[in-house]
């Protein structure tokens, strides 16, 4: 499994906006030059993140993004998921997985075990973790 840079770049920006917080919304420009992230890549990401919930946005001059919660109720693996999707290293591991072979595989306990590792790791962190 490897995380691409949408998901290194979504747990940067959360970041960004809980270190920056000042009650004001903060743009995407400010974030761009704070990060060394294009603007044009940023919008995907928040994009990503605004689609689950995790950011509050307005428009206009005073316009941007803010979080939607306290940086302790924010998980690594929420925020993962919301720019990368599912987590699982393959599909037959996923819950709606439907694997005939499951209950034959020899592999199979190894996958979940390795899917069960991750995201209890991913989970157990927050956002006021990683700043910490």
């Amino acid at each position: 499994m490897k995380i691409s840079t949408k998901g290194r770049y979504a747990l940067r920006v959360m970041i960004d906006l809980a270190m920056n917080d000042n009650g004001e919304f903060i743009s995407l420009k400010d974030i761009s030059k704070r990060q060394g992230v294009s603007v044009k890549y940023l919008e995907q990401i928040v994009s990503l993140l605004n689609k689950q919930g995790l950011l509050q946005t307005a428009r206009g001059n005073n316009g941007g993004y803010k979080l939607n919660k306290e940086v302790d109720k924010y998980t690594v693996g929420e925020i993962l998921r919301a720019a990368e999707g599912d987590m699982s290293p393959i599909t037959c591991v996923k819950e709606e997985a439907k694997c005939d072979k499951k209950a034959v595989c020899l592999t199979y306990n190894f996958w979940k075990g390795l899917d069960d590792a991750i995201n209890e790791y991913i989970d157990s962190k927050t956002l006021a973790d990683l700043i910490d």
